[in-house]
């Protein structure tokens, strides 16, 4: 009970700050905070066992702003990371040229392609098995980043982390650090190709990751495609193989600021382990293998700013028999709304 009230204060703590800063961002101080939020509440239903549910999966809120030209910073906070308040990102950045940077605290590793997005800027309601299962990780370090070149920009990007994540950083200490790596350069109109490796945990089991992916796009299409490869130290566990591929066409309509989306995705993973053990101390398989074919439409409405979408799909998983997936990795279709502010 005690510990519901602390989390509903602060969250009424955050949303205080928030206004205020909404408040101040009325002028045209440029050192005052910016203000950034999304939301995402969507309905799902599985046909096959005739059942549904309503969830808000994300209600994010984030303040970052500069307190000199060099020095920025960032908070970001999920009141409802399906359903639990999570503190996602707190660090302060070094920014001593446009192109060089420098951050300390809690960030996203740079790492994946698919792993990095947004909600907002996701293309599916659900995200790939690559950014949700395999590779999807937030921690506490210091990295680094680097953008050079004009005719063929590349950015290289690194950190160290402690493998701790925010909640379990008072008492950690280590010798044995976790690092992630990523590289990306336009090699021609609008291609990209991006190069990522990373050191992260599973359990008590140190995983390395290797990923790669590239993906073309102008002011309609959107083609990408991204494997990767998760090993075990020690042979902990069979090496894992995740790959994502989908394409989106976006439609202008005739009114302003409207658009209509056709997209199509197929990703796969094989057996996966979270670092969860069995009665024998063995890495178990907490994700089974699985192929899934995802449709979908998009109408999107407004600006970058100021952006909402509905997001229709239809996700079709395949399974080899005998396996028990959860009951939200199965069959259904998912009808999202989302808005960033």
């Amino acid at each position: 009970m005690l510990s519901a009230m602390k989390k509903t204060v602060f969250a009424f703590l955050v949303l205080l700050a928030f206004h205020g800063a909404a408040m101040a961002q009325e002028t045209k101080n440029p050192y005052l905070p910016e203000i950034h939020g999304t939301l995402r509440a969507k309905c799902e239903y599985e046909p096959t066992i005739g059942k549904g549910r309503f969830e808000v999966r994300n209600a994010r809120m984030s303040v970052e702003g500069k307190i000199i030209p060099i020095v920025r910073y960032k908070a970001e906070i999920d009141l409802s990371d399906e359903g639990a308040i999570k503190m996602l990102d707190a660090y302060v950045r070094l920014q001593p040229k446009d192109r060089l940077k420098f951050t300390f605290g809690q960030m996203r590793v740079p790492f994946s392609i698919d792993a990095h997005r947004s909600p907002h800027l996701q293309y599916f309601a659900n995200r790939s098995f690559i950014a949700k299962q395999v590779g999807n990780v937030r921690d506490v370090g210091a990295a680094a980043s680097w953008a050079f070149g004009s005719e063929m920009p590349v950015t290289l990007e690194g950190g160290i982390f402690n493998g701790s994540g925010l909640t379990n950083q008072k008492h950690f200490w280590t010798s044995d650090y976790n690092f992630s790596f990523k590289s990306q350069a336009c090699l021609w109109k609008q291609l990209n190709v991006v190069l990522s490796c990373q050191k992260a945990g599973a359990g008590d089991v140190n995983t390395y990751m290797y990923d790669g992916g590239v993906y073309w796009e102008n002011v309609r299409w959107h083609v990408e495609a991204e494997y990767l490869r998760k090993h075990y130290a020690r042979h902990a566990f069979t090496p894992v193989n995740a790959l994502d591929v989908f394409a989106a066409y976006r439609l202008p309509l005739k009114k302003d600021n409207m658009a209509l989306s056709f997209l199509g995705r197929y990703d796969y993973m094989s057996d996966h382990s979270n670092g969860t053990k069995d009665e024998n101390g063995l890495l178990k398989v907490t994700d089974p293998e699985r192929h899934r074919l995802t449709g979908g439409l998009t109408l999107s409405l407004g600006k970058a700013a100021l952006q909402a979408d509905i997001r229709l799909n239809y996700e079709q998983y395949f399974y080899n028999r005998g396996a028990e997936p959860s009951i939200s990795e199965r069959n259904k279709v998912v009808l999202e709304f989302v808005a960033h502010f």
